[in-house]
């Protein structure tokens, strides 16, 4: 997974109320229960609602004002990814179904815009272009694909990854594009023409057990830095027990220009895997950890291997997502709760917004 929409700016180092995004000050301040596990989740780009899917094949939609729940349903299976097209009004799902979904974001009663049967078996990514002209998509079948976001149409289809494809993301020049895939093999593509351009190798990022003959681990999620000098990855390794989810977070750092690997940011005291991660206005990056350990957000400097904070969530965390204003994370849980941690100092009267 990995996402960026073109109505999200950068968030600025001072938000206009004052406000600075602080890790240390993270706090669960909302908080909703569902009906099922929740898996993957964004906020739209104008930051009126949260989304999640869920175990129960649906999308749900909050209102962080009201706190107003609406249902999303037509995939026949699990919603891996979701991103929004440039209008902001637009959002767009993959799933386990083999389907991309169009769908109006702000709609009463919500039904599909447009259905593609994008690829064959489970699509895991989709990340829309800096232009927003343009959808990615990576999955099973080892291949991604470039869409125009208007019509729908494929218009290349990128072949070269040994297996499944599990993050893509536009690079914000908008020249190239990168996928990361199981076997810990990042592919550079040049989006014009489709053509491979370099690979980055991230296989730190995968196990192989042979005793349980299973392959894990791989790309789960890709950032690049404000500054366009490093790409990270997060994935897992020390995988011991890979169907006992016994593992450790990792997220490896590298040189953009040079593909260096500058850096393997590890965290202590934690098991599960680095589902996800972000990088905050000021180059701090941020992962989200969710396995057998429980469910945390982690911070790192660029220039140190260790975590320098990690705010440990109430519940075995699966996805993560930044507010376009930088400030606010959203994660989603095992235990059917949709959380929002903010990254500011509590209210002096903290009022939390639960239901369930």
């Amino acid at each position: 997974m990995s996402r960026l929409y073109p109505a999200q700016e950068e968030p600025s180092e001072k938000q206009p109320d004052g406000s600075m995004p602080d890790p240390k000050l993270a706090h669960v301040r909302e908080q909703w229960k569902y009906s099922s596990p929740l898996i993957a989740c964004s906020f739209d780009p104008g930051g009126k609602y949260v989304f999640a899917s869920a175990e129960d094949n649906s999308v749900q939609r909050w209102n962080l004002e009201s706190s107003a729940i609406t249902p999303f349903a037509a995939h026949d299976s699990w919603v891996r990814d979701m991103t929004f097209l440039a209008d902001g009004q637009t959002l767009v799902t993959v799933g386990s179904d083999d389907q991309m979904i169009w769908w109006p974001v702000a709609a009463e009663n919500p039904k599909p815009l447009k259905t593609i049967q994008a690829h064959k078996g489970w699509i895991r990514t989709v990340s829309i272009s800096p232009d927003g002209t343009l959808l990615a998509t990576g999955g099973n079948d080892n291949l991604v694909k470039i869409w125009n976001t208007t019509d729908g149409t494929c218009l290349h289809e990128l072949a070269g990854h040994d297996s499944n494809v599990y993050s893509t993301l536009f690079h914000p020049e908008g020249q190239f594009l990168v996928s990361g895939d199981l076997s810990g093999q990042v592919r550079q593509w040049e989006i014009s023409s489709g053509k491979f351009v370099r690979a980055f190798d991230a296989s730190a990022l995968h196990t192989y057990n042979g005793g349980q003959q299973v392959h894990y681990g791989g790309v789960r999620s890709i950032a690049l830095s404000p500054d366009l000098k490093y790409m990270a990855c997060s994935g897992l390794h020390k995988a011991t027990n890979p169907l006992g989810a016994v593992s450790e977070p990792l997220v490896l750092l590298f040189d953009w220009e040079s593909q260096e690997l500058l850096r393997s940011h590890v965290t202590s005291d934690v098991r599960g895997i680095g589902w996800s991660v972000y990088y905050l206005a000021d180059g701090t990056l941020m992962g989200l950890s969710g396995g057998g350990g429980g469910g945390f957000l982690l911070f790192w400097k660029p220039d140190e291997d260790k975590d320098f904070f990690k705010f440990k969530l109430p519940n075995i965390a699966r996805d993560l997502a930044l507010h376009p204003n930088g400030l606010q994370v959203a994660t989603t849980h095992f235990d059917r709760h949709l959380r929002i941690s903010h990254m500011t100092p509590k209210p002096p009267e903290k009022e939390d917004k639960k239901s369930g």
